[in-house]
Order: C-alpha cells, then sequence, then structure tokens
C-alpha cells in the first residue's frame, strides 16, 4: 500500500490527529476503499516512522466514527469509502504549511507585522489590568465590559461614522460568536451571501437552519435585483471589502441595498472587517450609520489592527433586535476574556489605536506597492487582485494544483495558502505579517516554486 496521502509534520498538530486526518481523507476520496484491510498497527507504525501508539490511537478514532472496524485476529478494515450516515462530502480546508516558523517567507493570511505590533505597549496595558485583583477575581459583564463598550462607542463613532451609544454594543470574542447570538435572535428563514461566499459565515446560518442563497455580484458587489427575487430576510455582506472593481462597495450600491432592507423588512449583516484600515483612499463610513442603526446589524472585530491573537470583536444589533437581547442576556455567557477587554479598552481610550491605525495605513500602502511591482516582475502573465482590508493579492489557480502549488512553494521556504470559493479556488498571498525587505525575495522565491519568471 503506498501512503503519499499521508500527511504528518512534526511541528503540527499531535501525530495521531493528523493520521486520523489524513486516512479520513483518504477514505472520502476512494483512496481507501470499503472492504479494504488496514496494515497492521506495527507495520504501519515501521513505515511511517512513527509510535504504534499513533497509530493504536487513530485507528481507535476512526473505529468510534464509523469510517473502521475492528475483527478479532484479522485486523482493522475500512467500513465505507463515503462519509458515514451519508453525510455531504466535507468541504476542502485551505491549502497551507502548518506553521509558519518552518518557512524563511510567510505569506500566509493570519499575522499581523511583528515589528509593529504595539506588544510593549498592549503588555502594559494587560499587566495594569492584572494587577486590579478586584476586577479580575469576578466573572465580567454579559453584554461586555462597561468600560470597552464605552471605548468602542467614541472609537467607531469617529472612525466608522457608527450611531451606537455603549447600551446597544454586544462584545464577544470575534465575528462568528457574535453572528451566531444575532441569528438566534433574529429568527429568519433564508440569508443571501455573496456568490464567491464566506466559509465562516455560512457555516454559522446553516448550523442555525437558515438557507444560504448564492448571490451574483456586479462591479459595486452584491446585485440587489437578485437580492430582491432571492426571497431572502437577511443580507450578509462586507462592503469594505473589495468588489469586482477592485474597490470598497460605492456609496450608491450602499444605498440600494438600504432601500431593500427598509422596503421588505430584511436585515443587513455588516462585517466591517478592518474597514478603517484603507488606505489607498479615505474609508467610506459603515451602513450602520448611513442607516442611523435601523434594519442593520454592524460586525466589528480587532484581529489585524491589534494583533490576531486577541478574540475581540463587537456588535451593534438592529434597535428592533435589542429588546429581545436584553431579554435574553443574562443567559449569554460572555466569551471574550474580561482581561483583554479591559486592556482593549485603555488601548483605545489612552488614544493608541487611532495612533496605530494611522501607522498602519502607511506600512500596508508601502507593503501592498512594494508587492504588487515585485508580482508584476515575477509574474507578468497572471492576474492579482488587491484585498485591501484583508491585505492580500489574489489569484486564480486549478483546484486540482492547488496542493501542488503550495508544496512548491514550500520547498522554497514560502509559506503560502490556498482558499476554496464558490467560483474556483485561489491563491492569497499576504503582506500583513511579512517584513516588507523581505518581500521581493519572497516573490523571487515563488516564481521559482511556480515555474513562472519575468
Amino acid at each position: 500500500m503506498a501512503y503519499e496521502y499521508i500527511e504528518l509534520h512534526p511541528d503540527g498538530p499531535p501525530l495521531y490527529r493528523q493520521l486520523t486526518d489524513s486516512l479520513k481523507t483518504a477514505m472520502e476520496t476512494g483512496r481507501l476503499r470499503r472492504g479494504e484491510r488496514m496494515p497492521s498497527i506495527r507495520k504501519f507504525s515501521e513505515d511511517l516512522g512513527v509510535s504504534r501508539t499513533t497509530v493504536e490511537a487513530a485507528y481507535q478514532q476512526l473505529c468510534v466514527e464509523g469510517y473502521l472496524k475492528s475483527e478479532p485476529k484479522r485486523g482493522y478494515f475500512v467500513l465505507s469509502g463515503e462519509q458515514p450516515g451519508n453525510a455531504a462530502p466535507r468541504r476542502a480546508p485551505a491549502v497551507s504549511a502548518p506553521l509558519a516558523g518552518r518557512f524563511r517567507y510567510n505569506l500566509g493570511t493570519d499575522c499581523a507585522d511583528a515589528e509593529n505590533d504595539d506588544l510593549r505597549i498592549w503588555r502594559r496595558h494587560v499587566r495594569d489590568v492584572l494587577n486590579r485583583r478586584e476586577i479580575i477575581v469576578s466573572y465580567g459583564d454579559h453584554q461586555g465590559e462597561p468600560a470597552l463598550r464605552e471605548a468602542l462607542a467614541a472609537y467607531a463613532g469617529r472612525a466608522r461614522g457608527i450611531a451606537a451609544g455603549a447600551e446597544e454594543i454586544v462584545v464577544g470574542a470575534g465575528s462568528q460568536p457574535l453572528l451566531y447570538l444575532l441569528c438566534g435572535l433574529a429568527g429568519r428563514r433564508r440569508a443571501a451571501i455573496g456568490e464567491h461566499g464566506f466559509a465562516q459565515a455560512e457555516q454559522v446560518f446553516r448550523d442555525c437552519g437558515i438557507e444560504v442563497v448564492p448571490l451574483p455580484y456586479d462591479e459595486n458587489g452584491i446585485d440587489p435585483e437578485a437580492l430582491r427575487r432571492s426571497g431572502a430576510d437577511l443580507a450578509y455582506v462586507s462592503p469594505s471589502a473589495s468588489v469586482e472593481g477592485g474597490s470598497a462597495m460605492p456609496t450608491s450600491r450602499r444605498f440600494e441595498l438600504l432601500r431593500w432592507a427598509q422596503e421588505t423588512g430584511g436585515i443587513l449583516i455588516e462585517d466591517d472587517y478592518n474597514g478603517e484600515l484603507r488606505y489607498r483612499a479615505h474609508p467610506i463610513p459603515a451602513m450602520q450609520g448611513m442607516a442611523g442603526g435601523d434594519r442593520v446589524a454592524y460586525l466589528g472585530s480587532f484581529s489585524k489592527l491589534l494583533l490576531p491573537s486577541v478574540r475581540i470583536g463587537y456588535m451593534v444589533p438592529p434597535p428592533s433586535l435589542l429588546p429581545l437581547y436584553r431579554e435574553r442576556a443574562r443567559n449569554y455567557n460572555q466569551t471574550a476574556s474580561k482581561i483583554e477587554q479591559l486592556a482593549l479598552a485603555a488601548y483605545i481610550s489612552s488614544g493608541q489605536m487611532e495612533r496605530r491605525l494611522r501607522r498602519l495605513r502607511k506600512l500596508y500602502a508601502a507593503k501592498s506597492q512594494l508587492m504588487k511591482k515585485s508580482l508584476a516582475s515575477v509574474f507578468p502573465g497572471r492576474r492579482f487582485t488587491l484585498e485591501e482590508t484583508a491585505l492580500y493579492f489574489r489569484t486564480r489557480v486549478a483546484p486540482e494544483e492547488a496542493e501542488a502549488l503550495c508544496r512548491r512553494a514550500a520547498d522554497e521556504g514560502v509559506r503560502v495558502r490556498t482558499r476554496e470559493s464558490r467560483d474556483g479556488v485561489f491563491a492569497a498571498l499576504s503582506f500583513s505579517g511579512i517584513p516588507a525587505e523581505d518581500i521581493p525575495g519572497a516573490i523571487e522565491a515563488l516564481g521559482r516554486a511556480w515555474n513562472e519568471k519575468g
């Protein structure tokens, strides 16, 4: 039996989990077929160079999940070449190397610039909170710490034009947990989302029993007429992200979507991921402020503004849902760390967030131009699109080549991620975490890996 379908990385998750996942994928894709006998624990451990305990743990987990069956004195056999219970095939995850530290150049989308992360200042604020014993020994506020909500109301009003007071803001551990909360409050049945899709949001909708309807884009974003015809009562939009024309959703299209919400009673979910971080032009104010807060649920976060590891987001529900939220609030546990909330409140109130924002706009403007120039030089025949607030360039790749392209990049010391959307697979080349001086070398190495030269 050949084992080329098995991926084990010493620096990744526990080996038995990696082995379990590799074998699941092999069964689901037909590489391992129903009734096929698996190698013995001893032989498999020797062939793979791992301990018998690792193989035994993987086999046991697969038996529990219904992928394998154990027959006494005969061994382990593949129970099915399909997922147990005839479930739909798992969506292919992003293909990426497990850890950035293994590579000379990190073009992954999950890192921030290590030279500009204000760690010293952030540590000071965290330390100040930890020294306040009377605060850290108690549970936090269900809605979010009042000090943070006050700071957010002032900051979001200045930076994004948000129309909300502290009592209208809900804090949580990132956008996805807040979206779950919102869906539970909204009680809606059908959510429209752009045809490119957003896997994390779609998963929340499906978990909450909400049908997902993909809508076509034009050069200005989601097509309003298609939205009207869809019968959706929720619409998930990211107006600050790049649309087909390469810029943010124009104001005229935003007003069209707001008219849909007013006329149909629908709710717009505005994911304003890094909306204040635009650096090629002045940021357009959030739709929530344009609507005076009505019919719009606003989601904001700080993953690229501060640190990806600080999992704090905030939501401003539409006024129609606030009474229901307040009625249920004490039944919702706060998901964000009270310590980090209070540290962030101090960081914002002291003006550090806005000073950092100004520095980051200059930094990312320079880095995006440098990467654009390097890409044009090394890949003259390939199209790259800047996703400004997401801080990466995207380029289409053939689905069957995605994994090979990541591996070839890794062989040249470059960490690259690919992502899947409804209209295909693309490579995301991020400049957020890589030092500016390393960008030309990273793109040159990528050119060698992908056999494309300028």
